[in-house]
């Protein structure tokens, strides 16, 4: 626990950092490529492009000093916050790197008003928190490379077979290439992809969501073909230059959308893209449990939406499972089971009862309208589970 006067001094600057927050981690990050520019390896640069990662930093930075007294309050942030470090490798090393320029940053931002006694306080506070992370991170990294196929870092992986679901979606399934046996994974679990293109200035690492069973002997990952630069690099890579015979790196699988155990049915809504992890839990659920289960699918039509056809000859072989999809622009073709948005009757219609657990994934605005939905039938937020593609921010 930091000393109580670093704890006074780094609460009396959170109004600091509600206004200079997002310039001092823009700061930091600015200084942190410029002197470790190998760190551009490791971070999606495409967030750093688009502001999306200071602005995340910036919030991070402001919960922990609003909420130093009481870290248990973070405990989900520090579980997201964890599980993404491991899946890059993040190493101790790079602590020290980042803690040196983010102070740098501050004393920059804040000019005269960095007194030593600020600065000083910040210092033991981050490392406080350093050291809290690097401990649990330690943890992780010990129990992955102890479990069969497990490994500490990066490894080797070869396409084995590429497949596209959709007009806009190609899985990638993958194995060690030193033919071991693939690592240990939750259904809902991501890993870090890091790609060596062409006559690029560095690394790009991308996470992508498993979506395959875990009964599997390879890993699947299914990539949406992102348009514009720098956004599509890697998918646009992936797509059109990677083949089969080729090698990629990956992390260890991490993540903390996982499924619960429950006796409750289980609701998955997927919209797009983020048919991804949920495609792996209703696989999962296949396999290895009872409950009823009702997939919806929310894409805008059948042209670029994935998996509907596998899905459902898996619900004819078990009758607990129910598939159901949801255009909102479909075809002539299209004959989707409802047309339009996800609405409270078609969910009512579809499911023995509304208390559910439900798991949903798809972009940011999607996420948003399907909790204040479900939060509108007073579903407990309890039983709301729910990830978005891209770096935190409240909801």
């Amino acid at each position: 626990m930091a000393s109580a006067k670093t704890i006074e001094i780094v609460k009396a600057t959170v109004p600091v950092l509600a206004v200079h927050g997002e310039a001092i981690t823009k700061t930091f990050y600015q200084l942190l490529f410029e002197r470790n520019p190998s760190l551009k390896n490791v971070f999606n640069m495409t967030h750093q492009a688009h502001g999306t990662q200071p602005r995340a930093l910036a919030n991070a930075v402001y919960a922990y000093a609003a909420n130093i007294e009481n870290p248990a309050v973070l405990a989900k942030a520090i579980t997201q916050i964890t599980q993404k470090h491991t899946s890059l490798s993040v190493t101790p090393e790079m602590y020290n790197i980042v803690g040196t320029n983010l102070l740098e940053a501050i004393k920059i931002v804040l000019g005269d008003a960095a007194t030593a006694d600020i600065i000083n306080a910040w210092a033991e506070a981050y490392q406080e928190l350093a050291n809290l992370l690097i401990g649990i991170e330690e943890n992780i990294y010990q129990e992955a490379e102890q479990q069969e196929g497990g490994y500490r870092g990066q490894k080797n992986y070869t396409i084995v077979k590429k497949e596209e679901e959709s007009s806009i979606i190609t899985s990638f399934y993958l194995k060690p290439s030193d033919n071991s046996a693939i690592p240990p994974f939750k259904a809902g679990q991501y890993v870090a992809v890091n790609v060596v293109i062409p006559d690029a200035e560095h690394t790009h690492t991308r996470n992508y969501s498993l979506s395959g069973c875990t009964t599997q002997n390879t890993l699947r990952i299914s990539v949406k073909k992102e348009s514009g630069h720098p956004a599509g690099v890697v998918s646009n890579y992936l797509h059109e230059i990677a083949q089969v015979g080729d090698i990629i790196k990956l992390g260890i699988p991490a993540g903390e959308f996982v499924l619960e155990p429950t006796q409750k049915p289980i609701v998955l809504i997927a919209g797009g893209v983020g048919i991804t992890p949920l495609m792996s839990m209703y696989m999962d659920l296949f396999h290895h449990a009872e409950n009823e289960v009702l997939f919806i699918q929310c894409a805008k039509n059948g042209e670029v939406h994935a998996f509907g056809q596998r899905s459902r000859q898996l619900a004819d072989k078990k009758k607990s499972l129910k598939v159901i999809s949801i255009y909102d622009e479909p075809l002539s073709t299209d004959q989707p089971d409802y047309n339009g948005l996800l609405t409270p009757e078609i969910l009512k219609a579809n499911i023995s009862s509304l208390d559910a657990e439900y798991y949903f994934c798809g972009p940011v605005l999607f996420i948003k309208q399907v909790k204040q939905m479900l939060l509108s039938l007073e579903i407990p937020e309890g039983q709301l589970h729910y990830e978005f593609f891209g770096p935190s921010g409240d909801l």
